[in-house]
């Protein structure tokens, strides 16, 4: 066995003197103890970064994953950003999850707030990441922490940052706040009282079920049938909750996953995007015969709908997010809404088309993430194709998986009392406005250098087709633009092929931000002259996107 290095030995006893959590420090001392320096060496390679996503790793010891000593670092590091800025007296508020470690995170975070001065408050139990995004703006808060890891597999968690705005950060405030987390040199030196923070009562998750009520028509057809998974999450007693307050019949929720769980025993991965994920809801929906299926993720920030697919195996389709966004941009035009409609760059360009077509509506376009949707001004209605969307941003300066499941719902209830469905609504969107066809190209890895190999080949190579669709443009979002910060990420805009009844496509490649993955967003438009010419339109957009995938697997090497 080879000898483990003195230098990284020492940190690693320095980093295990100081860890306040027995299970970390037993964890690490027997990878000492064992020699385990591979190990230990990947635990210290680095700390883990605070960026705009805040803070997501895998729990355990060492500056490489997510633990208390490093989430109280992380604390001091924005309580000595928000005394730097004039708000060493606001209150912040947390709140989490029901994930492993997420309440020992919260009580952390509350006490090195309270020890630096600062009032803290805790929300109750775990609850939505749309509650805290909530209490923040309802409280007068100066910050909110939530901590989650959202939908990431079971071993991870996270910790998000807002403003006083009830947005998540963005620079440069991350930048500042990082600095000040490097600053924290020794546990020793930030103060954790044992108490001095509130836990709230009930009476914040109250008032925003009340304000719930506001993403509904008053007098609207209620009368809709739902099949709903909170995904082993902390979503189904709120949404239960909305949706009784709004008059719908209760949910039929999917008993499996219907109680919290941090080890998300019936997925592979709590997303209810990935494969598998909506079987078991699938299975109750053959069963109880809904309208539609709604499921949340973990933390209930995103919304996902299914609708009846007569003919197929599962007998339900997924719909994309693109496709729920668009649905709800139409729902919300019919209803008179006005001010900024935004999405983001690699979501589907229909919403341009509805929001232009629309008396007092704007149309604007951000980087991904809803740390910039948010920021939008005259901000009405925003979604991002990752199944976010954000239905009140007077209330929750965030996507909000709740009210958006509401909003949803009245929608089909309307449209099954005029004796139509979810599908026939995207149907008349498609001749109206052409089909918008969309999919994604996602390669998840283990070594991260294979994402920067692949951008690195993409920019030296750039294709100049794909699918037979001459690139009639290529944009290097790392230049930045007057409309858009500097991102990692490439856009490709493929010139119409008329004759093969092709209107245009377009290709967006970039890294995520909070998993190891390149992702790579699709879309195909199809002109549509009527309904009966939607089947062969959708199978000449799927033909394009699987050439497209084909092609750009092959440009980017993976």
């Amino acid at each position: 066995m080879a000898t483990v290095p003195a230098e990284l030995i020492s940190r690693a006893q320095a980093w295990l003197a100081e860890d306040p959590d027995p299970e970390t420090r037993d964890e690490l001392a027997g990878l000492i103890e064992a020699g385990r320096h591979e190990e230990l060496a990947a635990r210290f390679a680095g700390t883990l970064q605070f960026g705009t996503a805040g803070l997501r790793g895998e729990l355990g010891a060492g500056p490489m994953r997510m633990n208390r000593s490093v989430v109280i670092r992380a604390a001091a590091g924005l309580a000595a950003y928000l005394k730097d800025s004039g708000q060493g007296e606001g209150l912040v508020v947390v709140g989490y999850d029901a994930r492993y470690k997420s309440a020992d995170f919260a009580r952390d975070t509350a006490a090195v707030m309270v020890g630096a001065g600062l009032r803290a408050a805790v929300l109750p139990r775990p609850l939505p990441t749309p509650v805290l995004a909530f209490a923040i703006r309802h409280l007068g808060a100066v910050a909110g922490v939530e901590v989650t890891a959202s939908h990431n597999p079971p071993r991870d968690n996270g910790y998000k940052v807002y403003l006083g705005d009830g947005s998540q950060i963005v620079p440069p405030a991350d930048g500042e706040i990082a600095e000040r987390i490097a600053a924290v040199r020794s546990l020793a030196d930030v103060s954790r009282p044992d108490s001095g923070w509130e836990t709230l009562d009930d009476s914040v998750l109250a008032a925003y079920l009340e304000r719930t009520d506001a993403v509904l028509t008053p007098g609207s057809p209620r009368s809709v049938d739902v099949v709903y998974t909170p995904m082993h999450g902390v979503g189904r007693d709120t949404l239960v909750a909305a949706f009784a307050r709004a008059g719908f019949p209760a949910p039929t929720v999917v008993a499996e996953q219907a109680e919290p769980d941090p080890d998300f025993p019936t997925v592979a991965f709590p997303n209810p995007e990935e494969p598998g994920a909506m079987d078991l809801a699938f299975a109750t929906a053959r069963t109880a015969g809904p309208d539609i299926v709604i499921a949340n993720d973990p933390d209930a920030d995103r919304c996902a709908v299914a609708v009846p697919a007569p003919g197929t195996p599962e007998g339900w389709r997924m719909l994309r997010g693109d496709e729920v966004g668009a649905l709800l941009a139409a729902h919300l035009v019919r209803k008179g809404a006005t001010g900024a409609f935004a999405t983001t760059i690699v979501s589907s360009q229909l919403m341009s088309r509805i929001a232009g077509g629309a008396k007092g509506v704007g149309y604007q376009e951000t980087l991904t993430g809803f740390k910039w949707l948010a920021r939008t001004d005259g901000l009405r209605y925003a979604y991002e194709e990752a199944l976010g969307y954000c239905v009140d941003p007077e209330g929750v300066r965030d996507k909000d998986g709740i009210t958006a499941a509401l909003l949803i719902a009245e929608l089909a209830a309307e449209l099954k009392q005029s004796g139509r469905t979810l599908s026939d609504l995207l149907d008349e969107l498609a001749v109206e406005f052409g089909l918008h066809a969309t999919d994604q190209l996602s390669v998840r890895v283990t070594d991260l250098s294979l994402i920067a190999d692949a951008m690195r080949r993409l920019r030296a190579e750039p294709p100049v087709t794909l699918a037979g669709l001459k690139v009639a443009r290529a944009d290097d979002l790392n230049e930045g633009s007057a409309a858009l910060p500097a991102t990692d990420g490439l856009r490709y805009y493929l010139a119409g092929a008329p004759a093969d009844g092709i209107e245009a496509a377009r290709v967006v490649v970039r890294p995520s931000g909070t998993e190891p993955k390149l992702k790579c967003y699709l879309e195909v438009v199809v002109p549509v002259a009527d309904a009966a010419g939607l089947p062969a339109a959708r199978e000449k957009a799927t033909a394009t996107l699987v050439a497209i995938k084909r092609d750009l697997s092959a440009a980017a090497g993976i």
